[in-house]
């Protein structure tokens, strides 16, 4: 066995935010992460341990509405310009605001880690069943996939820069409870690469999932959600998606090494 395939690989997760079962989409993560003995995990709850990042071999993020500062939004899109590589998974690219007459937008204060996803969320119609198609079948991290359904938040987003994309959704009408309620028909990314620089983004929008205890966040808390979402997560290609972005970001790892 060779030196470079016994090192560790030091891991950040940082996993935390509102209106999602963030324990239970840490602990699959994390059972993700360990079936690698490898990986030496640092698990936290927004991006404030910059020391931690900037020594990490590879970023894996599933947050909703965690707000960088930013110092913290330079030490990201630094981190990965420098030749490493970030999986970004569904509500990073979220951030929320509440309006008096309900309604929630979302402000656009976060400008470099979005350019650096290569994406903001802007909205979602209501979860409901849609397809996923696969626009580059021979793409490694995609390659035997086919055309699936879910029941999922479809994101709408504002995009920025070059995505490669690998999976994709069609959709068109609205998106009822935000600001930026109309959308025209438009295919959306799913699954998608972005060059930062010497590094890499990978962004998979899928895998919102939401407990009894999540909604207390709301401008009127929801002490008890009446039903448990799971959306993706109950799906097998969700999780061959899950371990090709964890591999993927291996194998930068071990070329930088």
């Amino acid at each position: 066995m060779s030196d470079d395939i016994k090192k560790k690989i030091d891991v950040v997760f940082i996993a935390g935010g509102k209106f999602h079962d963030i324990d239970f989409a840490r602990l699959e993560i994390l059972k993700l992460l360990a079936e690698d003995d490898r990986m030496k995990t640092r698990v936290f709850e927004d991006y404030s341990n910059l020391h931690a990042i900037e020594n990490a071999d590879f970023l894996i993020t599933y947050t909703c509405d965690v707000r960088p500062t930013l110092e913290q939004q330079k030490v990201l899109k630094k981190y990965v310009a420098s030749g490493k590589r970030w999986l970004a998974l569904h509500g990073t690219n979220s951030i929320l605001q509440f309006m008096s007459d309900g309604k929630v937008d979302s402000p656009r204060i976060a400008p470099i880690m979005m350019e650096t996803l290569g994406s903001q969320f802007i909205a979602h119609p209501p979860i409901e069943p849609y397809n996923v198609k696969v626009s580059q079948p021979d793409h490694p991290l995609v390659e035997g996939v086919e055309e699936f359904e879910t029941t999922d938040e479809l994101y709408l987003m504002e995009l920025h820069g070059d995505l490669d994309v690998l999976l994709e959704a069609d959709y068109d009408g609205k998106a009822e409870g935000f600001v930026e309620e109309d959308w025209p028909q438009e295919t959306w990314p799913v699954f998608y690469t972005k060059k930062v620089e010497k590094g890499e983004v990978l962004y998979l929008t899928l895998g919102h999932c939401r407990g009894h205890y999540d909604m207390h966040d709301l401008p009127e808390p929801l002490e008890y959600y009446p039903s448990v979402e799971r959306c993706a997560w109950d799906l097998p290609v969700f999780y061959t998606l899950l371990r090709r972005g964890i591999n993927w970001a291996k194998e930068e790892v071990f070329i930088n090494k």
